[in-house]
């Protein structure tokens, strides 16, 4: 491997990334960020990495969701606290079905910046730059509000510190405590069309009720009031990423103060890019998002340069195929993963591969391919004899009408109603929630299978 250091990425082929026009004021952004506190810190990341070492063992389970891109706009207090219930919401779900810690990680605090399918967009024959995000440019369809502004990464330092300090508060201020959390995840059973949900929500009451039966209550076990919750984005704008770079004076280590974990998309992934180069030199976890493109040789070579001493909780490869293509496509991986005896936390994201345009005219997702790809991960990781050590889903705790489908039956014709993602669809808060239950039962049933199979040895 050559020498790294946190700019060395400038010397490698960039994809997926602004051209700002004032190199100056570029220059001076990056200066005054340099100069900021970092957003997260080397113990954080540490913490996360041990975390998801477990899960790559089995003995833990990784949730990752939030926003496709965070908003401006949109940024409130509620939001943020939306969001993170559901979230707390789906890991007591899956916390049950799995009989291991979820670690729980929001795509939040820094999830600013998109890649595109393509550089520019048309509308009404006008063509201009396509949006790439809050902190590059405006979603508005004019020619100023797509010029990539380096100002805009101050603002969106702002929002992910006050971000990060609302989710602190929240995991140790009493929201976590996790009979409120199980009071929330009642009122979604209480929907006519969540029965068969009920039983599981009804065996989680009746562990509580034991528990505080037995002396184990929040008021006696500190770690019945709070959660660990991590902070996660795609690395994608290097020059952000960069200035927030931070080495950490007691180990010594190289950390990306931007958030605990960071990933590199599928777009970006070119062992020989930008993104890879400066992701390859951070200790934070490391996430991969592995296409139908990916093949054996990128996936070892990419190994190699993320995770070169082979340290459990360092990478996460994110499989993101399609509903229908996931055993054409994961098989392989799964085996080149094997030949190089790696360590790695294998993640679902059911999102990407399953976008699609309405008969409305709306970008969507159906709630039944999102399902599908899941329940085809569980089922190639069964036959391969490997560990589904987690999900990554675009989610909200927002009522949005942007995914079809789920138990309150989203139409095409709804979409319409509450349509407010700047991107991409996401789940909204009740198919997040139902989501959580059909994992949970395929991560019991696993659990089932591998207990008669230890108890017929």
């Amino acid at each position: 491997m050559t020498e790294w250091d946190k700019s060395t990425w400038r010397t490698k082929p960039r994809v997926q990334m602004p051209d700002y026009t004032d190199a100056a004021k570029l220059a001076e952004v990056e200066a005054q960020l340099a100069k900021y506190p970092p957003l997260v810190f080397a113990g954080e990341a540490m913490r996360l990495r041990a975390q998801l070492g477990r899960a790559s063992r089995g003995e833990a389970f990784l949730l990752q969701g939030g926003d496709c891109a965070e908003s401006f706009s949109d940024f409130s207090a509620d939001a943020i606290r939306d969001t993170f219930k559901v979230m707390l919401q789906m890991a007591m779900v899956l916390t049950y079905g799995a009989k291991v810690p979820v670690i729980k990680v929001g795509r939040m605090a820094g999830q600013f910046a998109k890649p595109r399918s393509a550089p520019t967009e048309t509308v009404g024959g006008v063509e201009l730059p396509s949006y790439r995000g809050d902190i590059i440019n405006e979603l508005d369809f004019t020619e100023a509000s797509r010029v990539p502004d380096p100002q805009k990464m101050l603002q969106a330092y702002t929002q992910a510190a006050a971000t990060l300090n609302l989710l602190r508060a929240f995991s140790t201020g009493g929201l976590a405590d996790v009979h409120k959390v199980h009071s929330w995840t009642l009122g979604f059973t209480e929907n006519d069309e969540a029965e068969k949900y009920r039983e599981m929500a009804e065996r989680i009451q009746d562990t509580l009720d034991f528990m505080r039966a037995a002396g184990v209550d929040s008021d006696r076990a500190h770690t019945l009031q709070t959660v660990d919750f991590y902070t996660s984005h795609e690395g994608l704008l290097l020059e952000y990423e960069e200035a927030l770079t931070r080495l950490d004076s007691t180990t010594g280590k190289t950390v990306a103060g931007s958030g605990h974990m960071l990933w590199i998309g599928d777009r970006t992934r070119q062992p020989d890019g930008a993104h890879v180069e400066f992701c390859r030199g951070v200790m934070n976890p490391i996430g991969l998002k592995c296409g139908p493109t990916t093949t054996a040789d990128d996936l070892k070579l990419l190994m190699a340069k993320l995770n070169p001493n082979n340290d459990a909780g360092r990478l996460t490869l994110i499989a993101r195929f399609g509903a229908g293509k996931v055993s054409e496509h994961l098989p392989r991986l799964i085996q080149t993963v094997k030949e190089e005896g790696a360590n790695v936390v294998w993640s679902c994201d059911p999102m990407h591969g399953n976008t699609i345009k309405s008969a409305t005219g709306y970008k969507t997702r159906p709630f039944e391919s999102v399902l599908k790809e899941v329940q085809e991960f569980f089922a190639v990781h069964k036959s391969e004899g490997t560990i589904p050590g987690g999900v990554h889903f675009e989610m909200t705790g927002a009522d949005v009408t942007e995914c079809t489908g789920g138990v309150r039956a989203v139409t095409d014709e709804d979409l319409s109603d509450r349509y407010h993602t700047a991107c991409d669809p996401r789940l909204n808060a009740s198919q997040s929630l139902e989501l959580a239950f059909l994992v949970a039962e395929e991560l019991s049933s696993m659990r089932s299978e591998d207990a008669a199979a230890v108890k017929a040895s």
